[in-house]
């Protein structure tokens, strides 16, 4: 009998990500050049900044999949820059909804995630065994998929729940830190608001850290703000981070208080419609 912790990794109730002096260049525009930034889970970390301003690249370079040119990130002191097999070890990632692809092959939600659970799992694979159901059936839960929605086409579902999908097959693995971009991007206002209900649970015992353009979905959950523009402007605690007066030093005049709430007017939601 397979135990699941055997090659499931575990959540760590105290995660460190570090980023030492990293800069990343395209054709010769340095498009990312952050000297010092320090992520401690559990908890959530919103990175915030206009289009263009290194949110995505910054997610990439700590996933190990963009190498920078210079510095380092450490995940629980261990050097991952450039290595996402190692980082992979560590870190569960949702691209940007645009980068994912379209699934016009018949998949279902449940054979999406079991498959990336099934991925690690040592040959040869005669038949899933009952853990492996329970375990993706716990997770698809966890996120809030509606059961009737499992063996569906992924092409059938909203963008909400396939976003739903999408968390779940980063979190199959168990892992300590999520990453995620953008991931309210292409879902209805409505499930916005649920979706991220589902977010800030998740980093109540892991390492949550999400690229966003408007924080108040997720200012309930979030411990710590990184404003960015291909450099770090500002960073600390909401309170200190979402001021006007420093929004505006990176949004201008876009960063407007609605009734004591700050708000980012350049946030660009692409809706998918379920069929």
């Amino acid at each position: 009998m397979h135990c699941v912790h055997s090659w499931v990794g575990s959540s760590v109730s105290n995660t460190r990500v570090e980023v030492h002096g990293v800069k990343v260049a395209y054709r010769g525009d340095t498009v990312l050049d952050v000297d010092r930034l320090v992520f401690e889970g559990p908890g959530l970390y919103q990175l915030l900044g206009p289009n263009g301003a290194g949110k995505s690249t910054l997610i990439r370079v700590i996933v190990g999949l963009i190498k920078p040119s210079e510095g380092e990130v450490l995940i629980n002191g261990v050097r991952v820059e450039g290595k996402p097999e190692l980082a992979g070890k560590y870190i569960g990632y949702v691209p940007q909804h645009e980068h994912v692809g379209h699934f016009d092959f018949p998949v279902t939600p449940f054979d999406l995630v079991a498959s990336a659970l099934l991925l690690r799992r040592p040959w040869p694979r005669v038949k899933t065994p009952r853990w492996v159901r329970e375990h993706v059936e716990k997770v698809l839960d966890e996120v809030g998929l509606p059961r009737d929605s499992w063996h569906k086409s992924v092409s059938e579902l909203s963008g909400g729940q396939l976003q739903r999908v999408l968390i779940a097959r980063a979190l199959v693995h168990n892992p300590p830190i999520l990453l995620m971009d953008e991931p309210l991007s292409a879902v209805d206002p409505r499930g916005r608001v649920e979706l991220a209900r589902v977010i800030g649970e998740l980093s109540k015992d892991r390492l949550v850290i999400v690229a966003s353009h408007d924080p108040a979905l997720l200012l309930e959950y979030t411990k710590g703000v990184v404003l960015l523009n291909r450099r770090v402007v500002a960073t600390g605690h909401p309170d200190e981070v979402l001021r006007v007066e420093v929004l505006k030093r990176v949004y201008g005049d876009v960063a407007l208080i609605i009734e004591r709430h700050v708000h980012i007017c350049d946030s660009h939601y692409v809706v998918r419609k379920g069929r």
